[in-house]
């Protein structure tokens, strides 16, 4: 993949003078369409509503950028990126101009804010490494690996005179308040600030080299030791650079440098922009925040929690607002240090936090929920997915919880250095070495001491030129890595004899990334000026850091896998070695590579059925860690059938029923598939019932059941034969209308997506029982109505073999109060009970239990359980 460096046609030699400016050729822009949609407000109504007070924020799982509103704390406006989703993005902003840069491809888009029109876009390397930088109309390229430095018209990404070269490894490339891109070159121990170059009336496809259209001047200022290792936060003027090694920060403001000595045990980090005059510097490991202020004062506060995943804190409005990202909780702190809020969120990845338009905005691009923060401290939550124009996007799924925080290890000083070696130069050495176990604390620095010398070296440096030294004379070097729990043993280095006789560095170097992760170095052979070159001693330049990967006796060094970062860009430099020691400058540094290798595993794979279909297996997970290549697509295998997705969710369907299968799930990139990550699930089965009792009244009869519903959604009903369905819960469910008296067989039946499953269970309803009632009148021969049996004539409770009141077919008569087993009722002779049973008059006709099977009139008999005849039967 080409830097922007690569695209250069240069028609001068490199300068490597500290801060120089060099003669560069033209850029030959790469253009190409990106296509991006708006979503939400329309072109004209974007232009008028582009005030400031509004950031924009990137969402990874979208592939949108979010317009939000600090006023109201609402997104009004979307654009959505195409093929980039969850890649990560650098955004850089000003109140016109927006650019952004995908770290995955390494296309850098320039977007107008008014018109929400593509001006341009460019490539770069992929990877950590290049950098864009914005102020007002000033746009800036920094390639930190390379150490170069370019304007660019920002309307069209084309380049605006001639670039500034610096060392390989540089760090920094923000604003400050004034204008001015801050570079820092831990090498050379300086830092300098860049003024950009005033635009051409027109964007042109590349400005000339001339007056006025290259960077007005190059200020360099000495702040530290060579090799230490430099941090750099912009100011409102100037801007703080933290001594990692020396344990020191430094303010460049009004020309002059301002050193303060820290009380630092650990590695510190700091913010890339500080807002006011107190800077503060954080330290991870110990969850400690120094503030210093721009008199050298020094506070210190502890944030709460635990883990060392804690972000630069940011400074603004008086408060110190801290991030943890392994709860992503914001906490805040007063000017006193004071924990005066808390802010939670949701254990999410990283979170972005940003000054600008007078309010701080907090991002979480792989969540749904950003945050805005006034001048008063008013934090208002912003739903970056909220009025979604985006048709068919799935529903939110709940992240898994945060795993639990990592036990601590056990903290002790630092190993010895690994294969100390030194190399001789005119009057100096060159003394490199591999990492030190940092066993539990991160290592601060290196130290060497030799040649009457003592110096300390950045923790990422890992190489020094130990200068002053004697030629003819033997010296040897040791080498110790210091941590917070102190200094480690040390290892001595070959001994050297420094010499004028040195050989001549190779002519140049080459780097190939491979897919297996490593990366081969080759350079032509060096001129040993009449003595033998024994080794070469390659080093590897990333941004802010210079240290060696290895050494080899060919033209050819292989840099293991693991070794360097995949996603992070390195060039190289290599030094010939003579058989006398002896070594070489460095060789021109070889082109940019990100090394690669194929995906991590799939995280927090889970599989589980689909509980309303048939066959089917539901599976997501979280992003496997892309290794230096975009994950371009992830291969699922569900039970044997393979497919191939681009999301990080798919549903598998045409499985047969209850079957467990093994899900596994792969990430590919350009290396190829990575490991897989395996889980478990089951479809659907069809429902099983078990039946667990039955109860009967006369006229219902309850099934009461369990139903194993086999992973899906089941629907329960009862039948029996002649009778209508009853639906119902699926645990118990009562069938009415019943005839009293009755062998029924219930048939319980449970259906889900699956199928059917099925129980029956025999019940038979109780009898119904009716009181014969005929009361005697007061007075007369009402009196003994009820209670004589006159032959020929009427009486109460009479019962007969037909349904009429048939002298000649009576069956009997039986006593008030008498209770009769009822069967069913049939039509008749209208019987009017008159005063002796309440009026009651009925056609109906009741089968009872007497004599067999005869009826009495439903006048004369009062049923159980609410004397209601429809609950019998006709018979």
């Amino acid at each position: 993949m080409a830097s922007i460096e690569d695209a250069v046609q240069t028609n001068a030699p490199r300068s490597r003078l500290r801060g120089g400016l060099v003669t560069v050729g033209t850029v030959a822009a790469l253009l190409a369409a990106m296509g991006l949609t708006v979503l939400g407000l329309g072109a004209a109504d974007n232009a008028v509503a582009n005030y400031d007070a509004s950031s924009w924020l990137w969402s990874a799982a979208r592939s949108e950028l979010a317009r939000v509103n600090g006023v109201t704390a609402k997104v009004d406006t979307r654009t959505e990126i195409p093929n980039a989703v969850r890649h990560p993005m650098q955004i850089t902003q000003t109140d016109r101009l927006l650019v952004l840069r995908d770290l995955h491809t390494g296309q850098v888009s320039s977007l107008d804010l008014a018109t929400l029109q593509l001006t341009a876009t460019t490539r770069t390397t992929p990877g950590l490494g290049v950098s864009v930088a914005l102020h007002e109309d000033s746009a800036f390229v920094v390639d930190a690996v390379q150490g170069i430095v370019r304007q660019l018209d920002p309307r069209s990404l084309t380049p605006v005179g001639e670039p500034v070269h610096y060392p390989p490894g540089i760090t920094g490339g923000t604003f400050d308040g004034e204008g001015r891109l801050w570079i820092a070159v831990p090498s050379q121990g300086t830092v300098s600030a860049i003024t950009a170059a005033t635009l051409p009336s027109t964007p042109a496809s590349a400005a000339p080299a001339g007056p006025g259209l290259s960077p007005k001047q190059v200020e360099s200022y000495d702040v530290a030791e060579a090799s230490h290792e430099l941090v750099v936060s912009t100011l409102d003027e100037g801007v703080a650079v933290l001594d990692r090694t020396a344990g020191k920060l430094v303010r460049v403001q009004q020309g002059k440098v301002h050193p303060t000595p820290l009380t630092l045990s650990g590695a510190a980090a700091m913010p890339t922009r500080t807002s006011g005059q107190r800077v503060p510097v954080t330290v991870p490991a110990e969850r400690r925040v120094l503030v210093v202020g721009d008199g050298g004062e020094e506070q210190a506060f502890t944030v709460p929690g635990e883990g060392d995943r804690l972000s630069p804190a940011v400074a603004w409005a008086d408060r110190f607002y801290c991030a943890d990202e392994a709860t992503g909780t914001i906490y805040a702190f007063d000017a006193g240090g004071q924990l005066v809020e808390t802010i939670k969120g949701r254990a999410n990845g990283p979170l972005e936090l940003e000054v600008r338009e007078n309010r701080l905005f907090i991002n979480s691009p792989d969540a749904a929920t950003a945050r805005v923060v006034d001048d008063k401290h008013q934090v208002r939550d912003v739903d970056k997915y909220a009025n979604d124009v985006l048709g068919g996007d799935p529903p939110p799924v709940a992240p898994p919880p945060p795993p639990p925080p990592p036990k601590k290890p056990r903290v002790n000083k630092p190993s010895a250095p690994r294969s100390v070696t030194a190399a001789a130069g005119n009057a100096q050495a060159r003394v490199s070495w591999r990492p030190a176990a940092a066993n539990g604390a991160e290592i601060i620095k290196y130290v060497v001491e030799g040649g009457g010398q003592r110096l300390e070296v950045g923790a990422n440096q890992r190489a020094v030129e130990v200068t002053g030294l004697t030629n003819g004379e033997t010296y040897r070097f040791a080498v110790h890595a210091v941590n917070a729990k102190g200094d480690g043993p040390p290892r001595t280095s070959n001994p050297v004899i420094p010499t004028a006789a040195v050989p001549d560095p190779p002519a140049s170097a080459t780097a190939q990334e491979r897919p297996d992760g490593t990366v081969l170095v080759t350079w032509p052979a060096a001129n040993g000026q009449g003595n033998t070159i024994a080794r070469y001693a390659v080093t590897a330049s990333s941004a802010g850091t210079n240290a060696p990967v290895g050494e080899s006796t060919k033209t050819e060094l292989v840099v293991p896998a693991g070794e360097l970062e995949f996603g992070t860009q390195y060039a190289f430099t290599v030094v010939a070695v003579n058989d006398k020691g002896a070594g070489s400058a460095a060789s021109p540094v070889s082109n940019t590579v990100v090394p690669f290798t194929t995906p991590g595993t799939p995280l927090d794979l889970r599989a589980a059925t689909v509980a309303d279909q048939p066959g089917a297996v539901t599976v997501q997970w979280a992003p496997a860690e892309a290794n230096g290549r975009p994950v371009s697509k992830y291969l699922v295998d569900v039970g044997g059938r393979a497919s191939e997705v681009n999301d990080t969710r798919t549903t598998v369907t045409g499985l047969g029923n209850g079957q467990n299968v093994v899900v596994k799930v792969k990430a590919v990139n350009e290396a190829g598939p990575g490991p897989e990550a395996t889980a478990t699930a089951r479809t659907v089965a069809e429902p099983r019932v078990t039946v667990t009792g039955s109860s009967s009244t006369a006229t219902a009869a309850t099934v009461t059941f369990t139903v194993d519903a086999g992973g899906g959604q089941a629907t329960c009903a009862v039948s029996t034969p002649g009778e209508p369905t009853k639906a119902g819960a699926c645990s118990s469910i009562t069938m009415t209308g019943l005839t009293p008296g009755t062998a029924y067989a219930f048939t319980v039946t449970a259906t889900n997506a699956a199928g059917k499953g099925t129980a029956t269970k025999g019940e038979t309803t109780q009898p119904l029982y009716g009181i014969a009632t005929c009361r005697n009148g007061a007075s007369g021969p009402e009196a003994s109505y009820c209670t004589r049996e006159v032959a020929g004539a009427r009486n109460g409770n009479e019962i007969f073999k037909v349904t009429e009141q048939d002298n000649d077919r009576q069956a009997g008569w039986v006593a008030n109060g008498t209770r009769l087993k009822a069967f069913c009722k049939k039509s008749g002779e209208e019987v009017y009970a008159y005063i002796y049973n309440n009026d009651k008059r009925s056609t109906w006709w009741v089968q009872v239990e007497y004599e067999g099977k005869n009826y009495i009139p439903w006048a004369w008999l009062n049923l159980e359980g609410g004397d209601n005849i429809n609950v019998l039967p006709t018979c």
